[in-house]
């Protein structure tokens, strides 16, 4: 079970369409497809303001009927990005080594990457959940990095 969480003001409310939900979406169920490494039976996708209350209650909740939770957006520089505290709210322990990973590959291509304060970790309901920056693009390029990490984390925490 897979949960998606977009993280942005505008697409909250409703002056800017969704584009990263969606797409992070389709990428690990294409990648389940093509891989045989993760099964997906189901898949939710929420969008919640960037307000550190409503992205925790948010993936409490998914936190709680997912096995992986990734997060879309708010991981960068600005007041309102607070998507990294709201989900260190809910995870018992860090896996500092995905998002290390991610800035890493990212950054050789876009400097900026290194910027990302994303975090990643197992919740406290046990799901891993990973935060994703918010741009399509990029959030399609860090999936590249760490999708192939996911059915290794599921199966141990499983």
């Amino acid at each position: 079970r897979v949960g998606v969480l977009t993280c942005s003001d505008r697409a909250a409310a409703g002056t800017y369409a969704d584009e990263s939900g969606p797409l992070v979406e389709r990428a690990v169920c294409e990648y389940a497809a093509a891989s045989g490494a993760l099964v997906i039976a189901e898949t939710s996708r929420v969008v919640v303001a960037d307000d550190v209350d409503d992205i925790e209650a948010a993936l409490r909740d998914l936190t709680s009927r997912c096995d992986l939770v990734l997060t879309t957006g708010g991981t960068g520089c600005a007041p309102r990005d607070v998507t990294p505290e709201a989900t260190a709210r809910v995870l018992a322990r860090e896996i500092p080594g995905i998002p290390e990973a991610i800035r890493a590959v990212t950054s050789i291509a876009e400097p900026r990457a290194a910027l990302s304060r994303a975090v990643a970790g197992v919740a406290v309901a046990g799901a891993l959940v990973v935060n994703l920056p918010g741009a399509p693009h990029a959030a399609k390029q860090c999936l590249g990095v760490c999708l192939p990490l996911f059915p290794r984390v599921l199966d141990t925490l499983a």
